[in-house]
């Protein structure tokens, strides 16, 4: 991204009570591992609070997609073990929603109660001297009366009916979105393809053209549009999005060239990068950033976008820092990213490890919420691999994004590498400038591509020239 965005950087134009963010599971009835999350802030005076907690650690927003059926789980958490049994229910509560609408200007609709059911009659007991309740699942299921094109929201509230513990209720968001009718591009191990397209040179279209043999399944997951750009309007003294020509005219036309990808179950993000004025993704002030994140959902809004890609390069940052903006930092890129999943909490929210938004933890961390709560995926710089534990604490590792790729110039994961990406529990790999009609598309890509068909799914790649498209604006 570095190199190829400065070179063509010279065609840039200028939630509530606790929230509960539950896991994706499958439909086996297979024990779950509730990963760990930071409790000190639940802690009050040595007593013990009861929350919601997904499987995966999350205590915020959570999203399910669904085809057909699905089934998230979630326990009672206690931050420290109680003397007593602490007993409680889950209910669905359509309060909770209205309220949530109400203080966030939203307007999403309830999931129909009637396709929602909960294992055990939602109830739950934690025993004296554990720290978790037995999980209930929460299993939708499809309907006529469904919209496919739009989220729904299960909300869910707890009430806790005996046992000593400061909080006697907690709320759950269950952003849903069902695909019944969308093809899955999900493949044996999990693994996430994710190509970064640099539309300034390619047409991301060509991604279709990507099969696995024997699965029959789309080899790219999804598709980043390389970029967008943050900048400052001098007539307003506001930050905004902006696009270049090239993301200009897809977006015009996304039904020619955005569309055909999501039909494929593909998911289309927005990146946004820095453009050589004072704004930047890492130098605004908490206001700014809220203000900002209105501006990226407004885009995805409009233009049926999947999510955004954080990228903290080319800004020419001012010190000291002008009014509206703060020293550039990691924590203001966290805080950033933070409110674009607060405004848009059923989108996805990415960043590129590099630079300031590199690292999101220790002294960086934001006090409201682990970077895990807020970043659905942190993808590497190009050939690096090293452990994102401390740096987005709270992210599980299906969300790391390993040995990324650069097509342009030949940086190729080796197949150890691949083999790390797989054997690891890894749950990406980012390539970078795809693109069939430079000249080491026939080697080098091809190549690279093959390898990923093979080692990460055990798959041999079909390239299907007919899905092939070139740039035609």
């Amino acid at each position: 991204m570095k190199i190829l965005a400065k070179i063509h950087s010279l065609y840039i134009w200028a939630l509530l009570p606790l929230v509960v963010m539950v896991a994706f599971q499958s439909c086996k009835d297979d024990a779950i591992l509730v990963k760990s999350v930071d409790e000190s802030k639940y802690e009050v005076k040595g007593e013990s609070i009861g929350f919601l907690k997904g499987a995966d650690g999350k205590v915020d927003q959570s999203n399910l997609e669904f085809r057909n059926e699905g089934v998230y789980e979630v326990v009672l958490q206690l931050s420290k073990p109680n003397a007593q049994v602490v007993t409680g229910s889950v209910i669905y509560n359509e309060e909770v929603l209205n309220a949530y609408n109400k203080k966030n200007g939203t307007t999403f609709k309830a999931f129909p109660k009637n396709l929602v059911t909960l294992s055990g009659n939602g109830q739950v007991e934690v025993k004296a001297s554990a720290i978790s309740s037995a999980p209930v699942k929460v299993s939708v299921k499809s309907g006529a009366e469904i919209d496919g094109r739009e989220p729904y929201v299960i909300p869910l509230s707890t009430t806790l009916q005996s046992g000593a513990v400061q909080s006697s209720s907690s709320d759950l968001l269950l952003f849903v979105n069902d695909l019944s009718k969308v093809p899955s591009t999900d493949k044996s191990t999990g693994i996430k393809i994710i190509s970064c397209m640099e539309v300034n040179d390619a047409n991301p279209l060509s991604n279709l053209s990507l099969k696995l043999k024997n699965s029959d399944k789309y080899l790219i997951d999804m598709v980043i549009l390389f970029s967008s750009n943050i900048n400052y309007d001098e007539a307003t003294g506001k930050v905004k999005v902006t696009h270049n020509p090239n993301v200009t005219h897809l977006l015009a036309n996304r039904a020619k060239y955005l569309k055909p990808l999501q039909d494929k179950g593909m998911k289309v993000i927005l990146s946004i990068l820095g453009n050589h004025d004072r704004s930047g993704v890492a130098n605004l002030s908490d206001a700014t950033a809220k203000a900002y994140a209105q501006e990226i959902k407004a885009v995805c809004e409009a233009y049926h976008l999947d999510g955004v890609f954080f990228d903290d390069e080319y800004s020419a940052y001012q010190y000291p820092p002008p009014p509206g903006f703060v020293t550039p930092s990691n924590k203001a890129a966290a805080r950033l990213v933070y409110e674009t999943k607060q405004a848009m909490p059923n989108k996805l929210t990415m960043v590129y490890v590099y630079s300031r938004t590199g690292y999101f933890g220790g002294s960086d961390a934001l006090e409201e919420a682990e970077a895990g709560q807020y970043v659905d995926y942190a993808l590497h710089d190009y050939g690096q691999s090293y452990d994102l534990t401390s740096s987005f604490p709270g992210l599980p590792k299906s969300g790391w994004g390993m040995s990324s790729a650069e097509y342009a110039r030949g940086y190729i994961p080796s197949t150890n590498a691949l083999n790390n990406i797989r054997t690891g529990g890894f749950g990406a790999h980012m390539i970078f400038a795809l693109d069939p009609s430079r000249s080491n598309f026939n080697s080098t890509q091809t190549r690279a591509l093959q390898n990923i068909a093979k080692v990460l799914f055990d798959d041999e790649l079909v390239i299907d020239r007919s899905q092939i498209y070139s740039k035609d604006w």
